[in-house]
């Protein structure tokens, strides 16, 4: 039999760290993962800048040029007529048809529009009279003023009017109904929202003295359309305007919110504006 000689085995020696070892390491390790983080970050600084958080400037369907101007001013952070001073310079030069004389009025498209850093007034009337050119520019809209033997910006003029004068789709078409019978038979507008934009206001209470002003806006004494659009109308009521509702309707008056009532018969709207009016009555008393 042989025999093995027996050797003890020896103990695997443990490596233990001393207390400036265990720092050390600890430090190596924060560091490796402070530059894991901060290379790309400044790769990205170098070659890919980090984006801009955008923020977003709402014009409302209706708003008027002036209006749209000071929201421009606000959400830029200028001087109040800026804005203004800009759409009147010709080096900002609009895209806007010839028929609108150089007045952006009508065609500032109400929508959300993107605002940055480098964002500027120029830019942001361009972009509306652009997205109003596409839009009102289409060829069913066209096609559809021609149907009616108006213009694209006569129908432009028409669409601010609804969308000044209506509150709902159904309405709207309503209204431009009442617009295109009251054309085709010569007779004045006669629209409170015309008034209201010569004198630079919005309400519900026009005076018989507001109906006597001096202005070609003032579609009481002037038959025809005014000479400018009086606001700017969105998509909806442009529809309407190429698209009126069926009816013979001349006249129409809100009695109260949600209760517009239109009709072809002049006692009757008498009737209807003398309900309004005694509303207005208790409204201002109560």
């Amino acid at each position: 039999m042989t025999h093995r000689s027996w050797q003890p085995e020896r103990r695997r020696r443990r490596t233990r760290l001393t207390r400036r070892g265990t720092l050390m390491l600890f430090l190596g390790a924060a560091l490796a993962v402070a530059a894991a983080v901060t290379v790309p970050l400044l790769l990205l600084g170098e070659d890919e800048p980090a984006p801009e958080k955008q923020r977003t400037l709402v014009i409302p369907e209706g708003w008027r040029a002036g209006q749209v101007y000071a929201a421009v001013d606000r959400s830029l952070g200028l001087p109040a007529g800026t804005t203004r001073r800009a759409a009147a310079a010709p080096a900002t030069a609009l895209a806007l048809p010839e028929a609108a004389g150089g007045n952006p009025e009508g065609y500032l498209f109400p929508a959300t529009y993107p605002v940055t850093s480098s964002t500027t007034p120029e830019s942001l009337l361009r972009y509306m009279a652009e997205t109003a050119g596409k839009r009102f520019g289409a060829g069913h809209v066209g096609a559809g003023a021609q149907r009616h033997g108006l213009s694209v910006h006569q129908t432009v003029i028409i669409a601010s009017i609804v969308q000044a004068e209506a509150d709902t789709a159904e309405d709207m078409g309503k209204v431009a109904r009442v617009v295109h019978n009251r054309l085709a038979r010569g007779m004045a507008l006669q629209m409170d929202s015309t008034i209201n934009y010569a004198l630079g206001r919005s309400t519900v209470d026009t005076t018989h003295e507001d109906t006597r002003i001096d202005s070609p806006y003032n579609t009481y004494e002037r038959t025809g359309l005014p000479p400018t659009p009086i606001g700017n109308p969105g998509e909806q009521a442009m529809t309407a305007s190429i698209e009126p509702a069926k009816g013979d309707w001349l006249y129409f008056v809100t009695v109260r919110p949600g209760d517009t009532r239109f009709t072809a018969d002049y006692a009757e709207h008498q009737a209807n504006v003398a309900e309004f009016n005694a509303h207005r009555r208790a409204a201002k008393a109560g």
